[in-house]
C-alpha cells in the first residue's frame, strides 16, 4: 500500500436555522403575541488529531465533507435545535493548508488536538425578537447565517526526534532494523525504501527516542527527483539527524555537501540541526586507514562522526547512546 500522506479536501459548516414567523394562539386571546423561535446554529468543522491513524488513506475515498444545518425555529418560542458538530480525525502530525493560497492554516503536531476549521451559521432570530412598544405584531424573522466552504490540503509529516538521511542505499534501513522495533525491507538495490519508516529506540529503562528512515536523498531531491519532494517534508520535525555514509564511496565528503546542500535548498532550517556522521558497512572494508582518516576530516569539519557495522552489531550501542545524549542536550 502506497504511504498517502498528502490530501486535498472540500469542508463546509453548517447553516443556522431561520427564525420563526407565528402568533400565540388561544382561546378567548384573539390577538396573542408573537411566539417564533429563534433556528438553531449549524455544525461546526473540527479536526481531531488521533494517534491511532498513521496515514490519510481514509480521505482519498471521501473528498466532501458538510455539517449538517440547525433546524428552523418553532412557535411557542421554542427554538430549533442545534446541530451536532462534525469531528473529523486526523493523525498526529497533520498540517492544514488554504488549497488556493497554500498559507498553513495549522499544525496539529499533538495527540488529542483540536481545531475548529469552520463554525457553523448561528440561527436566525424569531420575530419575537423584533417586538417593540412601537411594533406589537412583527411579521419578519431573520434567516439563519450562511455556512462556510473552505477547501483545505492536508499534509502530513511524520513526528520523530531523529531522522536517517544520506543517500538510496547507504545502509539506512539496515541500521533502523537493529536499533530499533521498526521491520523495514532491506534489499541490496537503490530506494529500497519507498515510505518512511518510524522506530522506537530504547536506550535505558524509561528513555528512548523515536528515528525515521527517509527514503535516500539524491541530487535534484528538492525539485522532486528520486522521492525528494514526497520525503523531504517529514525531516523538518525532527530534532536531529543521523547522516549515513557509505565508506565505499569514491568521494565520501563530497557525497555528505551534496545532500547537506539539497537539505539546505529546500529549507535552509534544516542545516540548522545537528548531525552525526555515520560512515557504514565498515564490515566490508579490509583495513581501518581510510576509516580513521574519514572520521578525523568531518571531525574537523565539527561534525562528530562514528563508524558502524549495522550488519555485525559493531558500534551501534555507542551510537545509540551518543544520539540520544546529543538528542537530549
Amino acid at each position: 500500500m502506497r504511504f498517502l500522506d498528502e490530501a486535498t479536501i472540500r469542508i463546509q459548516s453548517g447553516s443556522g436555522g431561520p427564525g420563526r414567523v407565528s402568533f400565540r394562539r388561544a382561546k378567548f386571546v384573539p390577538k396573542g403575541g408573537p411566539d417564533g423561535g429563534d433556528g438553531g446554529k449549524g455544525g461546526d468543522i473540527i479536526f481531531v488529531t488521533d494517534s491511532g491513524l498513521s496515514t490519510l488513506l481514509d480521505f482519498r475515498y471521501t473528498r466532501e465533507y458538510k455539517a449538517k444545518n440547525g433546524e428552523p425555529g418553532g412557535t411557542q418560542l421554542k427554538s430549533g435545535a442545534s446541530a451536532c458538530d462534525l469531528r473529523i480525525r486526523v493523525p498526529v502530525g497533520t498540517l492544514l493548508r488554504d488549497q488556493k493560497t497554500g498559507e498553513v492554516i495549522v499544525d496539529l503536531a499533538e495527540s488529542a488536538q483540536e481545531f475548529v476549521a469552520l463554525k457553523g451559521g448561528r440561527g436566525g432570530k424569531g420575530n419575537h425578537f423584533f417586538k417593540r412598544s412601537t411594533v406589537q405584531a412583527p411579521q419578519k424573522a431573520q434567516p439563519g447565517e450562511p455556512s462556510q466552504l473552505k477547501e483545505i490540503t492536508l499534509e502530513l509529516k511524520l513526528l520523530a526526534d531523529v531522522g536517517l538521511i544520506g543517500l538510496p542505499n547507504a545502509g539506512k534501513s539496515t541500521l533502523i532494523s537493529r536499533i530499533s522495533n521498526s521491520k523495514p525491507k532491506i534489499a541490496d538495490y537503490p530506494f529500497t525504501t519507498l515510505v518512511p519508516q518510524l522506530g522506537v529506540v530504547k536506550v535505558e529503562e524509561g528513555k528512548s527516542f523515536v528515528v525515521a528512515d527517509i527514503p535516500g536523498l539524491i541530487s535534484g531531491a528538492h525539485q522532486g527527483a528520486g522521492l525528494g519532494l514526497q520525503f523531504l517534508k517529514h525531516v523538518e520535525r525532527t530534532k536531529l539527524f543521523l547522516h549515513l555514509i557509505d565508506v565505499f564511496e569514491k568521494d565520501p565528503l563530497r557525497r555528505f555537501s551534496e545532500i547537506n546542500e539539497e537539505l539546505r535548498l529546500y529549507s535552509p532550517k534544516l542545516l540548522k540541526k545537528k548531525q552525526i556522521v555515520v560512515l557504514t558497512k565498515t564490515d566490508l572494508l579490509k583495513g581501518s586507514r581510510k576509516i580513521t582518516s574519514l572520521l578525523q576530516k568531518f571531525n574537523t569539519l565539527g561534525y562528530p562522526a562514528l563508524a558502524i557495522s549495522a550488519v555485525q552489531g559493531k558500534g551501534l550501542r555507542e551510537l545509540v547512546m551518543q544520539t540520544y545524549r546529543e538528542f537530549c542536550s
